[in-house]
């Protein structure tokens, strides 16, 4: 594993009611929810980023409204048109 070093200010910690163990917890989840969104990632490796499982993943992708699915309108439009 490797370990990234981030020089923060005291107060934001303070200012999220964070420990500095807490906020890089919420740091991972947050970069892997909007490299999701920006379909720069898979499920799986947000996942990993964030370090929980894919379910707890997708938990956190819908407190942040987030849509679990990567699908582009004309993908979703071109899959719907297979359904009978």
């Amino acid at each position: 594993m490797t370990t990234v070093t981030i020089e923060l200010p005291e107060t934001v910690f303070s200012a999220l009611h964070v420990d500095p163990q807490g906020f890089a917890r919420e740091m991972r989840i947050a970069a892997a929810i909007k490299w999701y969104e920006l379909g720069k990632i898979s499920q799986a490796k947000g996942a990993e980023i964030a370090g929980v499982s894919r379910s707890a993943f997708i938990t956190a992708l819908s407190d942040a409204r987030v849509s679990p699915f990567q699908y582009t309108a004309e993908e979703l439009k071109e899959e719907m048109s297979d359904v009978d």
